[in-house]
């Protein structure tokens, strides 16, 4: 399979082009530049690969959640791509690929059950939890929306924490699930976001079965229903 990935759902932009095994990426901390920087890395990706767009099965973005502008530039640029090109498109779960990110880091011991977590500021965290199969990731705990110390329960043990609300709200979350934690990955800084490359994976089997959809249908996931709050908002949020 030929697959272009993109993601712009955290301040990391990342790109990574799936070309039958070989891969081929971009990661850079964007901040606020995404719409800025990522079709002309995008031009400097294909001509590394030596590939036109046209030449390529799909196109595969991360859908979130994330930053509400990163998630509508993201699936944007997917959906003018895909158009353009004539290809399918398919959106994966960023926290999805958070838990690919440690599938692909070839650990001493593999991370099979991860707890994905990304900071959603305003004092919540976006979660989810999966289980790997041995083929594909099962999700045990679909995408949402919660206060740290609220985030859903799991059984068993062996959970591996990933991500930047691992890293903002470690004391919540680890009083949260206590010895059911066996590791969590909160200073290696390339397991923080979710990684072009690891959606690439995800959605190649997905391209492979005829799961890609017309450009059209592309859409982004939002959790967080109000994306803009008022100041007096923002302070009564930070209170609780």
């Amino acid at each position: 399979m030929k697959i272009l990935a993109l993601d712009t759902s955290t301040e990391y932009l990342s790109l990574a082009l799936l070309l039958d095994g070989k891969t081929y990426t971009r990661d850079i901390h964007a901040g606020q530049s995404h719409s800025q920087q990522i079709l002309p890395l995008l031009r400097e990706l294909l001509e590394e690969a030596v590939i036109e767009l046209q030449a390529l099965d799909g196109i595969v973005f991360g859908a979130g959640p994330g930053s509400f502008t990163g998630l509508r530039i993201g699936c944007g640029v997917a959906q003018g791509l895909a158009f353009g090109a004539g290809l399918p498109v398919i959106g994966v779960s960023t926290l999805m690929a958070l838990a690919e990110n440690l599938k692909s880091a070839h650990l001493p011991v593999p991370a099979e059950r991860v707890v994905a977590c990304l900071d959603a500021r305003m004092g919540e965290v976006y979660h989810a939890a999966y289980e790997w199969s041995g083929q594909f990731w099962d999700e045990v705990s679909a995408p949402g929306l919660y206060k740290p110390e609220a985030v859903p329960a799991l059984t068993g043990e062996g959970w591996v924490g990933i991500g930047t609300g691992w890293a903002v709200y470690a004391d919540q979350l680890q009083a949260r699930y206590g010895a059911q934690l066996k590791e969590i990955f909160v200073h290696a800084l390339i397991y923080d976001h979710p990684q072009a490359i690891s959606i690439a994976r995800i959605a190649a089997p997905l391209f492979a079965s005829g799961q890609g959809r017309p450009a059209a249908e592309a859409a982004p996931v939002y959790i967080r229903n109000k994306v803009a709050l008022k100041m007096s908002e923002r302070k009564q949020v930070a209170a609780v």
